[in-house]
């Protein structure tokens, strides 16, 4: 069943509606204001994120696997079926990486780094634009960012679904969606149980996908990177930056060929163009990636492993 779930999933998120918001995620951040409201009133400020950070993940946790045991022996499973593929695509990102890239491109070569930024500010929410200055920086930030992002919302998905099903993908959900929307008045200790929270998560994810690079790029560039890092249990790792060098190793040597097979019209001496070649190739690193993890899924689904 996991095999077709993510079919689905991946099916519903490229084609029927890419070009629209599927979820609203404000719901996750009512709900949090209204249980930080709630649990600071009765409760001393050092001690409060303790219980804020216990409902916010056991409420709907619990809700969820009330769900998963009512539907378990329904209409043959078709129901409990479809509700893991809700969990997924809620977990999933809003936009492909295609979609990411193409838009972010289209942006750059019409109207230069201005519209540029502001896309990124926009998708990325970002303050480190402010040190972006030139093409070289801008390709390299978009570059990071969307590794980054495909990264947390596309393969620890995948991974932490294939695992330990809905269950764990709703657990990664919250912990990203808290990083996300945590401001300056929240607690540093229940920042700092969450942040530690995603470095477990992330663990194995990130080096699973450092070696998927290596099958869909270079293979011995990338997996001499993968092997530098493979033993950091730091949880101060920088998890973008890893996946980043890793995507650098993977495509060195190729991106010429696949400005070749993409027949790419662009003036060689444009640094835009240039840019926009490494991007595109990067896009294509993920598409390969992604269908090498769904590969794999589907194997073990056939054998039964």
């Amino acid at each position: 069943m996991n095999f077709l779930v993510m079919l689905a999933c991946l099916t519903i998120n490229y084609l029927w509606l890419k070009d629209f918001d599927r979820f609203d995620d404000g719901w996750f951040f009512k709900f949090r204001c209204k249980v930080e409201n709630r649990a600071q009133s009765g409760e001393s400020a050092s001690s409060a994120w303790v219980l804020n950070l216990l409902v916010i993940f056991l409420f709907p946790l619990t809700v969820l696997l009330a769900a998963l045991l009512v539907l378990a022996d329904v209409a043959f499973g078709i129901p409990l079926m479809v509700l893991h593929g809700l969990v997924v695509l809620v977990a999933l990102d809003r936009k492909q990486p295609g979609k990411l890239a193409a838009e972010f491109i289209a942006k750059w070569q019409e109207g230069g780094m201005t519209p540029a930024k502001e896309y990124l500010a926009l998708e990325f929410d970002s303050v480190e634009l402010n040190d972006v200055k030139d093409n070289r920086g801008l390709a390299d930030f978009f570059s990071k960012q969307l590794i980054h992002r495909s990264f947390e919302r596309m393969f620890v998905a995948f991974f932490w679904y294939m695992l330990a099903g809905p269950l764990s993908v709703a657990f990664s959900y919250i912990c990203y969606q808290l990083k996300d929307s945590h401001d300056e008045s929240q607690a540093t200790a229940m920042v700092q149980t969450v942040d530690s929270f995603i470095s477990v998560l992330e663990w194995v994810p990130v080096r699973l996908l450092g070696l998927t690079f290596s099958l869909a790029g270079n293979f011995v560039q990338c997996f001499e990177s993968v092997k530098r890092d493979f033993w950091d249990f730091s949880l101060a790792s920088d998890n973008a930056e890893h996946l980043y060098d890793y995507s650098k190793c993977a495509l060195s040597g190729i991106v010429a060929d696949f400005a070749e097979e993409d027949e790419v019209e662009a003036d060689v001496h444009s640094p835009i163009a240039t840019e926009v070649i490494r991007i595109k190739a990067l896009r294509a690193l993920l598409d390969r990636s992604q269908a090498i993890w769904l590969v794999i899924l589907g194997l073990i689904t056939i054998f039964g492993l």
